[in-house]
Order: structure tokens, then C-alpha cells, then sequence
């Protein structure tokens, strides 16, 4: 399969954007398009609304004056409870857990692909989210707990006994759909870095979008390259070099036969509505 060069302009052009203006979910989707081409953005912007206009409907309902960690046990309960949203476990390396539109269709992905639907959701709901690039499971933080203290029995489902840690946000795992407590959090640290439970805090530090687009390219990455599909790797490491040139991608791209891309801005607008 030869990617389709238009998305890599588009996507060349998106994440160009002063960081404000990067659409996460736009973005996604037009990388997504390399690899299906026949792909209908709109279509998979318009559910995400959807949801998120479901969401805040929701916390209109159950949590109108709730706490940000009320309002985020809403929303864990309508994306992974009602809508079935949930971690892919048992084929976690499936190249389609990391392509946004496979997430939406299949309602299942990688922690990184779960944060953004979950990101969007919370967002057009009210809710302040960052994208956490903590070392080897991405995670979402949300507000700041604090100031807040959730009343009692509210959302236990979606939610362990919170330690308060001041100054640090809530920090959701979402291929789980869970809020973590502060002993959770310090165990996956030592699960996934082999060091002590101890969270050095700039771990927590909310990471920018086109980090977020990075990892979710590096995760492909490096499933395309233990299958040997170079053709696929070649791709990715295009839209890599897109977000951040770096020798290193370069030397790769070189011994794949050199990037095809030619990378000049659109020249009409296109509507993702």
C-alpha cells in the first residue's frame, strides 16, 4: 500500500499550528487516513461530539455542581460504562488499537488512543483534561484536587479512596476508565519503570499535543518494525518527521529508501464538520 500523500500535507499542516490551535482529534483522523483512505473524518469528529455533548448532558443530570471529580466519575461511567469503551488487553499490539477511527469503532485501544476519546469527551463537557505522557502507560489528568473533596459514595464504581496530594491534578488511567489513587499511581510508577514507588511530581506535568501525536506514532512504530512491514514504518516515520525532524528518523528514513514527502501547505481549506 502506498500512503496517500494529500494526508501527509494535511497532517504536515496541522501539527504545524501554534499548540493552541492543534486539533488533537483532526489530527488523529488524518493520520488515520493514511491507512484508510477512504476514511470519513467528519463522520468520527461528529461522534466524538456526539459523546460529548451525551457527557454533559450527563453531569447536567447527576453533578451539576459537583466537583471536577464527581464530574469526571460521570463521564468514566457514560464512556466506559454505558457506551462499553475499555482497554484492548488481549490483543494490545493490534496496529488498530492505535488508529483513532478503529477506536471508535471497535470501542477498545491502547491507554494513549483512549486518552484522546476520553480528552475530547471530557473537554466539550467542561472539563479541564491534559494529556499525561507518564513513562509507559499514558495517562489524563484533570483540575486539581486540591481544594475539592468529593462527597461520599458518589461514583465508587469509577473510583478509588483518593490520597490528597496537593497541587496534583486527578490522574485517570484510561484504558481502565478509573480514577487512580495516590498508592494505585505509585504502584504502576514501579511496575512500568522497574524504580521505587516514589512519583517525581514532574511526571504528572500535563505534555502538549503534538508529544501526545508522538507517542501514539512511536507505538506503531514499533509494532511496524518487529513485523518487518517497512512500507508501514515508512509511513509512520513521515508523519513522525512532520511533528519533529530529528536525525535519527532521517538516518531510518534512509535506509527505507528515503521520505516521498513533499510537504507544502494545502492549498484549499477542508471542512471536518
Amino acid at each position: 500500500m502506498v500512503p496517500s500523500r494529500p494526508s501527509l500535507t494535511l497532517f504536515a499542516h496541522l501539527v504545524s499550528r501554534p499548540e493552541p490551535e492543534i486539533d488533537l482529534v483532526q489530527a488523529s483522523l488524518v493520520f488515520a487516513e493514511s491507512e484508510y483512505p477512504s476514511l470519513d473524518v467528519a463522520r468520527y469528529v461528529s461522534t466524538l461530539e456526539a459523546l460529548g455533548r451525551a457527557a454533559a448532558r450527563r453531569i447536567a443530570q447527576d453533578a451539576p455542581h459537583g466537583t471536577t471529580e464527581e464530574r469526571v466519575r460521570v463521564v468514566l461511567e457514560w464512556l466506559y460504562g454505558s457506551q462499553g469503551f475499555r482497554g484492548n488487553a488481549e490483543e494490545y499490539y493490534d496496529p488498530r488499537n492505535s488508529y483513532l477511527n478503529e477506536v471508535l469503532d471497535r470501542k477498545k485501544g491502547i491507554p494513549i488512543t483512549l486518552a484522546v476519546v476520553l480528552l475530547d469527551v471530557a473537554t466539550r463537557a467542561g472539563i479541564d483534561a491534559k494529556g499525561i505522557s507518564f513513562p509507559g502507560h499514558f495517562l489524563v489528568g484533570a483540575g486539581d484536587r486540591q481544594k475539592e473533596a468529593p462527597r461520599p459514595g458518589f461514583g465508587t464504581r469509577y473510583a478509588a479512596k483518593q490520597v490528597e496530594t496537593p497541587g496534583v491534578p486527578l490522574v485517570i488511567d484510561p484504558f481502565h476508565g478509573r480514577i487512580l489513587a495516590g498508592q494505585e499511581l505509585e504502584a504502576l510508577h514501579a511496575r512500568v519503570t522497574g524504580a521505587g514507588p516514589r512519583v517525581d511530581p514532574r511526571l504528572l506535568e500535563p505534555c502538549s499535543k503534538r508529544q501526545i501525536l508522538a507517542r501514539m506514532l512511536s507505538n506503531l512504530r514499533s509494532i511496524h518494525a518487529s513485523r518487518n512491514d517497512d512500507e508501514r514504518l515508512r509511513n509512520v516515520l513521515e508523519h513522525l518527521v512532520a511533528i519533529a525532524p530529528s536525525p535519527e528518523l532521517s538516518r531510518e528514513l534512509d535506509r527505507l529508501g528515503g521520505s516521498r514527502a513533499i510537504l507544502a501547505r494545502p492549498t484549499a481549506n477542508r471542512s471536518f464538520n
